[in-house]
């Protein structure tokens, strides 16, 4: 059974740094439903920067390496010795430890909530498919093997493989952009062998296991295959269309997936690196202006020296000028700025204009303030991403938005009318009409949903028409691609509807 290699102690490797390297992650053979005697990694979210232990020596590390701080707390230092001290100690540590104060607090602050997020993704209650049957559990107790229930618009907590789904076609759509950021929905098929059982306790009875390859970064392939013992012996290969990765979100049914990833295995947080310490624009020109001032205050203080006259002591009148010039460069303006970052990320998540917006970090708000251009493409990234279908054109004539009803009436004269097959037909405009529209109405991977089960199959023949839904009721659409939904819309608009599909069969309505 694939696992992590075990670790030596730090007891046998000393003088060596192989105990302090990761440990190596190799392929898996999972059995479904069981306990694993192999410890893989917890299911949990962790985006904080700091913890206890970290939290002061990583801040302050972060702060002086600003050179504003780091001026500052040379000056300060300065001043606890008696032959350079030029004013009081506490004037020069005071504003210091207020500026790192604020900073520390405002660190925080943003680290706290992200503790907070990471909170509610953990404690996110699912549904667990087990022996003696479904039991709840929070997303963080999920382990490799379990088989776990994601409903519709629900996040989907680990990498799993899609057994078993409510859609009768076996067929899933989930929504990955926040994993690749698109916002195409994308089909996910569940593996034929589990689709075909009775019902989902039938899974654990058949004595499942998958083999899955090693964790690893890319998204777009997978590489497994599916063990089933009962009734027969049976292998099924697996491959990206039979995944669902942490962190994308099922859009339509419930699915029934078994866990194989699981933490920092996951798909997700293999491509995630650590939050880094941003600094903006501002910072970085107050930073390299301080630098500017820091230069000039040693150019002052070179001059007084050289007008003071060679001493024996020249080097502490220097850095006393350097002190007593140190007013030049203003410290309130540090607590003035972070200050402003502040309340300016307050101001950003009440405002009224703009609701529901997130300040996931008040170092750089203001930069929202520089932009000058923003560049995009059509996915979806900017705008609501909702295609609508404006003419049809065939040949000599077109059809607009104002003439779409006359290509609703020639469809209803064309249906109404009716073709024996066998005979000879008149290629006439209302004919050309019909086939188009057809052919749009057809050729695409949409999805309806919400249509009725019970409805009659027929002899497994694809009708051009049927009559089993109500004509009054509007049509729901599922696709990877928003350019398919907006074309089966307009065909629903001109009275040639899309009402039932899947993998042999496809039903349109007039």
């Amino acid at each position: 059974m694939g696992c992590f290699k075990s670790l030596p102690s730090c007891g046998q490797c000393l003088g060596s740094m192989n105990c302090c390297k990761p440990p190596e992650l190799l392929e898996r053979k999972v059995f479904l439903g069981q306990p694993t005697p192999t410890k893989f990694a917890k299911n949990e979210v962790k985006n904080t920067k700091y913890n206890l232990v970290t939290y002061i020596p990583k801040v302050l590390y972060e702060q002086f390496k600003v050179f504003i701080n780091l001026y500052f707390l040379v000056v300060a230092i300065t001043q606890l010795i008696p032959s350079l001290r030029v004013t009081y100690v506490y004037t020069s540590w005071a504003p210091l430890a207020f500026v790192i104060f604020i900073t520390m607090m405002r660190e925080a602050y943003d680290d706290l909530k992200r503790r907070l997020r990471d909170n509610e993704v953990n404690s996110a209650p699912y549904k667990k498919l087990t022996p003696g049957g479904v039991v709840k559990v929070t997303s963080d107790q999920i382990k490799v093997g379990d088989l776990i229930y994601i409903e519709k618009d629900e996040r989907v907590p680990a990498d799993v493989i899609l057994l078993r789904t409510t859609e009768k076609a076996g067929s899933c759509f989930i929504r990955t952009d926040q994993l690749d950021g698109e916002t195409d929905w994308k089909l996910r098929l569940a593996v034929g062998t589990t689709q075909k059982l009775s019902s989902d306790d039938e899974v654990l009875r058949c004595g499942p296991s998958i083999y899955a390859e090693k964790p690893q970064k890319d998204i777009h392939n997978f590489i497994g295959n599916f063990y089933s013992a009962l009734p027969t012996a049976t292998e099924e290969p697996l491959n990206i269309e039979n995944t669902m990765w942490a962190n994308t979100v099922v859009a339509n049914g419930t699915a029934l997936g078994a866990v194989i990833y699981t933490g920092r295995e996951t798909r997700s947080s293999m491509n995630t690196s650590d939050a880094p310490s941003k600094i903006g624009h501002t910072d970085a020109e107050i930073n390299n202006l301080t630098k500017l001032l820091f230069l000039l205050t040693v150019a002052l203080s070179i001059a007084l020296v050289l007008l003071k006259g060679a001493t024996s002591q020249w080097y502490k009148y220097f850095i006393r000028f350097i002190v007593l010039f140190s007013y030049i460069i203003p410290i309130n303006l540090r607590v003035n700025l972070d200050l402003s970052k502040i309340w300016y990320s307050i101001c950003i998540h009440k405002d009224d204009e703009i609701p529901e917006t997130v300040v996931r970090n008040t170092t750089i708000p203001e930069e929202l303030g520089r932009i000058s251009y923003l560049l995009s493409d059509k996915t979806g990234t900017l705008t609501q991403n909702e295609m609508v279908f404006k003419k049809l054109h065939l040949g000599t004539v077109s059809f607009g938005t104002e003439s779409f009803p006359e290509v609703k009436d020639h469809l209803i004269n064309e249906y109404s009318n009716g073709t024996k097959q066998g005979t000879k037909v008149r290629k006439t405009l209302a004919y050309r009409v019909k086939e188009s529209v057809r052919a749009l109405a057809i050729c695409h991977n949409v999805t309806p949903s919400g249509t009725e089960e019970s409805a009659e199959e027929g002899e497994g023949e694809v009708n051009e028409t049927y009559s089993g839904y109500s004509t009054t009721e509007k049509m729901q659409y599922q696709a990877a691609s928003p350019d398919e939904v907006a074309l089966v819309e307009w065909t629903e608009e001109v009275n040639l509807t899309l009402v039932y599909r899947d993998r042999q069969l496809m039903r349109l309505r007039t």
